[in-house]
């Protein structure tokens, strides 16, 4: 047969172009590097952006092409923003994690983590509760009538603020401060959807923000449910990496929207690149707060790395290990998108923190993952189980170990590159750019001022509706009903044919 093909030009997306003011809550970290980009982007569409930054901010700054900053005094500095403190609590968790085998200490390894949590929830508490304090700002933030505001709900600060102001809220998110993001949203069946940190959301992470709520909006008011009233969720998930699960229209996917292109490296770092020859180089970093790992583990990790034949270029911060081979380089900082985006890079070893794995998927470049705390063996898993990665623990990490698994994944007649760049066939193939994407449902917000109708209102509904136990009650108390009447009818059926039946005998000895 004759298939007779109509061929249409390519669909250009376009947006409707008006100015919107935007008010942005940033998280610091690792987190504002993937908010700067949407920033960016709003920017480069002609509307007028102002981010709220803390004066301890590490990655946020007070001046930029790109926005207006309101710097906001805060006199205790998070935990996560403290190299020092993060190099400490990595050291601690390590230690820990060697005795997690045992139940102490696996309590142990949870109460570390949750001390900490606790202590950055509070110091975000207190932060914003001195922005509804200072009467001068928040009378400037009224009468500039912003137009959205653009928020990360880790920790909810924003969320409290936004609710204050009574904007319109979206949010740019991956984690909540109970777990993953759709657990707040979502029906999420613990047949297939796990579920982890639910003590944490009790007893950890929600009771400093309740005591925010209860004095300046009510008792009936939660963080909760003010963020399950959000307009838009602009989700960092691709389900090319993440396991499907039930979502809300609400729920835009913008995982991988930080891919980009690669640049070309500096000259130096090319001359390096190119003298690997026909092998090619490993590119490792563990981000900007975990690059230290210890001189202990550093020497192992130096010696795996110089039995290599490939070139290695290791972001490493810390004394320089003894056992270092010829082939590897250390850099204090490197152009992470640039290099995994170079066709000599082979392997791109990782903590598994989200913005490097999207951008190996984006490039099609395996990992080799060595999790280290919050999402990060999450996410490795998630990797290893497309057949694009392996995981090392870091805790019993040794020279012949760690070799093996990066010779492994190097071997060309291993699947790992050819199912990354399946993954990364994948991600491409959209008919949107996730950034579009993004900034698309943000303008679509504010055209609509809201977006009602994409939201669902069962988060209103008290817990015993959400999940019909009433209506099972009802049932319940119907179908007793009826066997009760049922019941007592045959008791009064049988009691008169007893009686009937006396009457008769009766009768007939008479």
């Amino acid at each position: 047969f004759t298939l007779h093909v109509l061929a249409l030009p390519m669909l250009q997306v376009s947006y409707l172009f008006f100015e919107i003011h935007v008010l942005v809550y940033p998280i610091d970290g690792s987190h504002w590097l993937n908010m700067k980009i949407l920033v960016e982007a709003l920017h480069s569409r002609g509307h007028q952006i102002t981010v709220l930054r803390s004066s301890t901010s590490w990655y946020v700054s007070e001046f930029s092409f790109h926005y207006t900053s309101i710097t906001i005094i805060q006199e205790q500095i998070q935990n996560l923003e403290s190299q020092d403190f993060m190099t400490s609590f990595l050291k601690k968790s390590i230690e820990i994690r060697r005795n997690k085998g045992t139940l102490w200490g696996f309590v142990e390894f949870y109460r570390n983590l949750f001390n900490m949590m606790e202590e950055n929830q509070k110091v975000v508490a207190k932060l914003i509760v001195s922005v509804f304090e200072n009467k001068t700002l928040i009378k400037e933030l009224k009468e500039t009538e912003y137009d959205l505001f653009l928020t990360d709900p880790a920790f909810p600060g924003g969320v409290l603020l936004a609710h204050y102001l009574q904007l319109p809220m979206v949010f740019n998110v991956r984690w909540l401060f109970n777990g993953e993001a759709h657990f707040a949203i979502a029906p999420s069946p613990l047949s297939y959807v796990p579920h982890i940190l639910v003590y944490m959301y009790y007893f950890v992470s929600n009771p400093p923000y309740q005591a925010v709520c209860d004095h300046y909006f009510g008792p009936d008011v939660s963080v909760m449910s003010l963020m399950q009233g959000a307009d838009l969720w602009l989700m960092r998930v691709d389900f090319i990496f993440e396991f499907p699960r039930p979502s809300m229209p609400n729920v835009v996917y913008i995982g991988g929207f930080q891919g980009k292109p690669s640049k070309p490296l500096s000259s130096d770092l090319e001359a390096f690149v190119q003298s690997s020859g026909e092998h090619g180089v490993v590119v490792m970093t563990l981000g900007t707060l975990l690059s230290d790992l210890g001189p202990e583990i550093s020497e192992i990790i130096a010696s795996a790395f110089a039995n290599l034949p490939q070139k290695v270029v290791w972001r490493h911060i810390g004394k320089r290990p003894i056992t270092l081979g010829n082939n590897t380089m250390l850099v204090e900082w490197l152009p992470q998108n640039d290099i995994l985006g170079h066709h000599k890079t082979k392997v791109f070893v990782t903590h598994g923190g989200t913005n490097g794995i999207y951008e190996a998927i984006y490039h099609g470049v395996p990992v080799l993952g060595i999790p280290l705390i919050f999402d990060q063996y999450d996410n490795m898993v998630r990797l290893k189980s497309r057949g694009v990665a392996e995981i090392v623990e870091v805790t019993t990490l040794d020279v012949k170990s760690l070799t093996s698994a990066l010779k492994n994944i190097l071997d060309q007649e291993k699947p790992y590159k050819q199912n990354m760049l399946k993954l990364s066939q994948l991600h491409h193939d959209k008919p949107m750019k996730p950034k579009d994407s993004a900034i698309f449902w943000m303008e679509f917000v504010m055209r609509h001022k809201g977006a009602a109708h994409l939201r669902t209102e069962s988060y209103k509904l008290p817990w015993y509706a959400y999940y019909c136990l009433d209506v099972m009650a009802v049932f319940v108390a119907f179908g007793v009903l009826i066997i009760a009447l049922v019941w007592v009818s045959c008791r009064c059926l049988m009691g008169r044919l007893i009686r009937t039946k006396k009457t008769t005998s009766k009768s007939k000895n008479e």
